[in-house]
């Protein structure tokens, strides 16, 4: 009995582990993240987006000769991997139509925008249904070109949509970031809550690089769509410069899915 008193006593005398030498926190585990990531649909899907589009810059730049056989896998390989992402927007279309449904509008303008930007972009995704259908063979290859009309036109003007909402957003983030900007001049001058002030401007400042680098992933997809709506023809609807784009959307994009997990 007196032991076990003592024993306890000198238990309760050791001194407690620091918090900073706890284990780290699973969530910001690499490994776990990464589970997460790969868990969702986008993820996967902008990993294969990666893929393809560095694939054709290689093919894009010349600097392989025709008649390697690397070549000809790396044409192969870009082909499946197209196909494959088609494979993956089965049914994505139905977020567009959430969107529309979810979304709270304040003017008769944010209505147009969201219209013109969710339904272009769901229509495009219910299309490419179709045209993944036709480059599986399950549909005739005749309407290849007419579908693929239909879903670059639905591309291009959800991007149009999309990029003026996001203007409009990062307007007023520009305008939030101003009068944070005071307020915490105010603090520093009285001397409290200026610690407060300046997190809720990092966290200003990283929404606001997030929005400017959506804005410039929702331009290169446009340049892809509107080099789709051309054909290729024309400036920068080079093959090259529509990989660079496609590429450049791609890491934008895993980013953001990245931070979101």
């Amino acid at each position: 009995m007196d032991s076990d008193t003592s024993k306890t006593a000198t238990e309760s005398q050791k001194p407690a582990i620091p918090k900073t030498l706890a284990p780290p926190s699973k969530e910001k585990d690499f490994l776990n993240h990464l589970e997460t990531y790969l868990a969702k649909r986008d993820g996967v899907d902008k990993l294969l987006k990666i893929s393809r589009y560095a694939s054709k810059i290689i093919l894009a730049s010349n600097t392989l000769p025709e008649t390697l056989i690397l070549t000809q896998r790396l044409k192969s390989f870009e082909s499946s991997v197209g196909l494959s992402r088609k494979a993956f927007r089965l049914g994505k279309f139905v977020q567009d139509i959430n969107s529309i449904r979810n979304s709270h509008f304040d003017t008769k303008q944010e209505v147009v925008l969201s219209i013109i930007a969710y339904g272009g972009e769901g229509l495009y995704y219910f299309v490419e249904q179709f045209v993944w259908l036709v480059k599986a063979g399950l549909i005739d290859g005749k309407h290849t070109k007419k579908l693929g009309k239909i879903s670059a036109w639905a591309e291009f003007v959800g991007y149009i949509g999309s990029i003026s909402i996001k203007l409009r957003d990062l307007k007023k983030l520009n305008e939030n970031e101003v009068c944070l900007g005071s307020s915490i001049e105010v603090a520093a001058v009285r001397g409290n809550g200026f610690e407060e002030e300046e997190k809720r401007m990092r966290k200003l400042r990283e929404k606001k690089l997030m929005k400017k680098l959506s804005i410039a992933q929702d331009f290169a997809d446009g340049l892809m769509a509107l080099a789709d709506i051309r054909d290729g023809k024309g400036r920068l609807s080079g093959p090259l410069w529509v990989s660079v784009a496609g590429l450049l959307s791609a890491l934008i994009s895993t980013r953001k899915n990245w931070v979101s997990c």
